[in-house]
């Protein structure tokens, strides 16, 4: 016949089951888990902020050909230096557009405003929308070279067929003259490059709908 254990057999047993060691290793793996956690919401924030920030570096300090956006013109104008400004255009692959400036180079005075004009068309049978990345080079102009007034900063919307004159306003910053590390800077690109946009939704249209 089994005698069943008594009372202070059963809380020894209990006792013994009992793991410092275990307690210790489920609090180190919760805390690897937050870390863990946290690090993974940390890379998706700096993700976030990383596009914003790294277009406000470059509008700040030109950096990559990067130009900047002037408000109003200089007032002076160098005229012992002239920069010989170049236009470059380009259109990525599936935007079926026609793409060139009035001029391949132009000669600017440093604070000398100068308008130039593109000339885009859609050679396709429907309605196509795109949009204008642009740069200079050398890299190291694009903080001289200031836009007042540029068809990059909207989408470009046309018809099928349609011609469209667009216009860039700018001038190369005089301050280029006190910076000696340009003294042998004699020629600036602008290049252009349209890329397809999907066009925004129709209001009447969804409104129809």
């Amino acid at each position: 016949m089994m005698v069943p254990p008594r009372q202070d057999e059963m809380a020894g047993s209990i006792v013994k089951t009992y793991s410092p060691g275990l307690a210790r290793s489920t609090r180190r793996d919760l805390l690897v888990a937050f870390s863990c956690g946290a690090f993974v919401a940390a890379m998706v924030g700096a993700s976030y902020a990383a596009v914003p920030l790294y277009s406000w570096f470059c509008r700040t300090t030109g950096f990559g050909g990067t130009t900047q956006v002037a408000k109003s013109a200089p007032t002076q104008i160098i005229a012992g230096r002239a920069i010989t400004v170049r236009f470059d255009s380009n259109i990525a692959a599936g935007l079926p557009w026609a793409f060139e400036p009035e001029r391949r180079t132009i000669d600017v005075r440093l604070g000398e405003v100068v308008t130039v004009y593109y000339t885009v068309t859609n050679e396709s049978a429907r309605l196509t929308t795109a949009q204008a990345g642009y740069n200079v080079s050398p890299p190291t102009a694009g903080i001289y070279f200031e836009k007042i007034n540029c068809f990059c900063f909207t989408q470009q919307t046309l018809k099928p067929g349609e011609k469209r004159d667009m216009a860039v306003v700018f001038y190369v910053d005089p301050e280029l003259a006190k910076d000696t590390e340009q003294d042998d800077l004699r020629n600036i690109t602008l290049s252009y490059t349209f890329y397809p946009v999907r066009p925004p939704p129709d209001p009447a249209a969804q409104a129809g709908g």
